[in-house]
């Protein structure tokens, strides 16, 4: 623990145990999770770029969807690695305002993306004879440039206020990376507007796509109650199940560690949860958007032949 009567230089991240066997298997946990997400992710995105069937709206933003989580884990992960496997456990100041704001710009970024893919799928069912027309390159473009903007530049706003606080004394954070409820733990002095300032930006962030994505789902669902098949209500829902499963793993992990109250909140079960929106969900991604995807699996099947 560093203390001194100015400034903390730099943190010390508890991670998720002391135990040192412990510590080599969550090492090769995390090595095995963080190998299958660069492997599933870069795979993704090599048969969207390179199979003209996948060259649609939807994969477009299932691509990038798939290069945002494998820049989400690469944030967190070699630095928990790391951690796993080391005693100096220490992250600089400025590592730590850099894992933050990353980490902060890419989830934010994520959060948008969902509800842009969340619009792609009701114009898909409400719109399909003029699909491709409403969906132009233009607006895809469009609305993956606003997620990147609109998630790094609250990002943004989001460090100045975590850094803004005042680190004086306690250097050790309880976690395994930068996070703003561990920050606001150990800092020092006034927080005045502090819990404004997060709750804004979480309203901002992800309760408002939250609401938007819910509200285009219950516009799709009246959509769909109206098809008189059986068989095509199935087949157009089917088109929205892996980013409606996705949608509910990330929001619902993002949302049960972040808008609990503080008293019932609990540095252990907040490890757990955000390893999973951080780590784990970004592994199951390319699972959820190609296991029951006949298009990526004959693409897949090609890239191997």
């Amino acid at each position: 623990m560093e203390r001194d009567n100015h400034t903390v230089t730099h943190f010390i991240l508890m991670g998720f145990t002391t135990d040192p066997v412990m510590q080599l298997v969550l090492f090769g946990v995390f090595l095995g999770v963080y190998s299958v997400t660069v492997v599933g992710n870069n795979t993704l995105i090599v048969l969207i770029c390179n199979y003209s069937r996948l060259h649609t709206p939807m994969y477009f933003f299932i691509g990038n969807l798939a290069f945002l989580d494998l820049w989400y884990s690469s944030v967190y992960t070699p630095k928990i690695l790391v951690t796993c496997i080391s005693e100096d456990k220490s992250i600089s100041f400025v590592g730590c305002v850099a894992q933050f704001f990353f980490s902060a710009g890419l989830g934010f970024s994520e959060c948008f993306l969902l509800a842009a893919m969340a619009y792609d799928r009701y114009v898909a069912i409400s719109k399909s004879l003029l699909y491709s027309q409403v969906m132009s390159i233009k607006l895809c473009a469009f609305l993956v440039a606003a997620s990147y903007l609109g998630g790094f530049t609250n990002s943004a706003i989001g460090t100045k206020i975590i850094f803004g606080l005042e680190f004086c004394g306690d250097n050790i954070i309880d976690d395994f990376f930068c996070d703003f409820l561990p920050l606001e733990k150990i800092a020092c002095g006034r927080k005045d507007g502090f819990q404004a300032a997060v709750f804004f930006l979480l309203t901002f962030n992800v309760i408002a796509p939250t609401l938007f994505i819910l509200a285009t789902y219950l516009f799709i669902i009246v959509i769909i109650s109206r098809i008189g098949s059986t068989q095509g209500r199935l087949k157009a829902f089917s088109t929205c199940s892996s980013h409606l499963t996705s949608v509910t793993l990330y929001y619902g992990s993002i949302l049960y560690t972040y808008t609990r109250p503080q008293s019932s909140y609990s540095l252990d079960m907040g490890k757990i949860t955000s390893i999973f929106y951080t780590v784990v969900f970004p592994m199951l991604n390319p699972m959820i958007y190609s296991l029951r995807n006949k298009d990526v699996k004959e693409a897949l099947h090609k890239l191997l032949k």
